[in-house]
């Protein structure tokens, strides 16, 4: 039984989370927002740009496979489409440009 981090927890290590906040913070990212974090929306798509995924419904499906490791890649909840669909929809586009 593997008792280290998982492989995603380390690379999400070299993602500078301070930096990450204070954009968020500047557009006002997760204001009014009850299940899905910025932070944790940047982890779904980074999990699906490095497994290949190609649609949300695959991300779900993925992601609900491994749902006994999602809180050990930094998830504290499981994931829905229409969750991610809405957090999609309504953040601002800012966020992820200013991070780039």
């Amino acid at each position: 039984m593997n008792v280290g981090k998982t492989l995603f927890a380390q690379i999400m290590e070299f993602v500078p989370w301070t930096s990450f906040g204070r954009i968020v913070d500047r557009y006002s990212g997760n204001a009014g927002v009850r299940r899905m974090t910025c932070a944790e929306q940047f982890r779904v798509i980074a999990f699906a740009q490095l497994t290949w995924r190609e649609s949300l419904r695959d991300i779900e499906v993925t992601l609900g496979a491994n749902a006994s490791k999602l809180y050990a890649m930094g998830l504290r909840h499981s994931i829905h489409r229409s969750t991610l669909a809405d957090a999609n929809e309504s953040r601002d586009w800012r966020i992820w440009s200013d991070w780039i």
